[in-house]
């Protein structure tokens, strides 16, 4: 099994359209996709569910697991959607992920993220959670910035050629 050699981190806050980017980028480039959502644990996704804000302690198990599994997943490329909100998580991911690691952050205003909240429904992260998100929220310094105002095909498209910039002539 051939492990990652470059991970491309989706981040930003709930709603931005992390896992429809991060799965586009995969299928694109065909690399392996990572639903940061899955490895958190049950506690959190109760707090959550309850409209309690995680805590970086919290955020600890969620990432050492989401970091493992980029780890262990095969092929040369990995997509992972991961809100990465605060620079000690994207700090954790770096040291903890073996190969070279990119942050995409989707950035976007307040008020259109809550339109899109409240019309998704199902979701254990409700749209009354966002402020805490963006309260919580540090930008990044040293991530590619995509305007996640853009049509989501202008979104991938724009994510799209920043991966290709990063992973020069295959």
């Amino acid at each position: 099994m051939k492990t990652a050699s470059h991970v491309f981190i989706v981040m930003g806050v709930a709603g931005a359209g992390k896992t429809t980017l991060a799965a586009g980028l995969a299928a694109r480039f065909g690399g392996a996709y990572l639903e940061g959502d899955d490895f958190h644990p049950a506690a959190n996704v109760e707090k959550m569910t309850r409209g309690e804000p995680l805590t970086e302690k919290d955020r600890a198990p969620w990432i050492d697991a989401l970091a493992d599994a980029v780890n262990k997943a095969s092929g040369n490329l990995v997509f992972a959607s991961c809100s990465a909100l605060t620079p000690g998580v994207r700090r954790r991911l770096r040291e903890s992920i073996s190969c070279k690691t990119d942050f995409l952050f989707l950035d976007a205003p307040e008020e259109m993220i809550a339109r899109r909240l409240e019309r998704r429904p199902g979701h254990f992260m409700k749209a009354g959670m966002l402020r805490s998100q963006f309260r919580t929220l540090l930008r990044p310094q040293n991530a590619i910035v995509i305007d996640a105002n853009l049509d989501q095909e202008d979104v991938i498209a724009a994510a799209a050629r920043e991966v290709e910039a990063r992973l020069g002539p295959q």
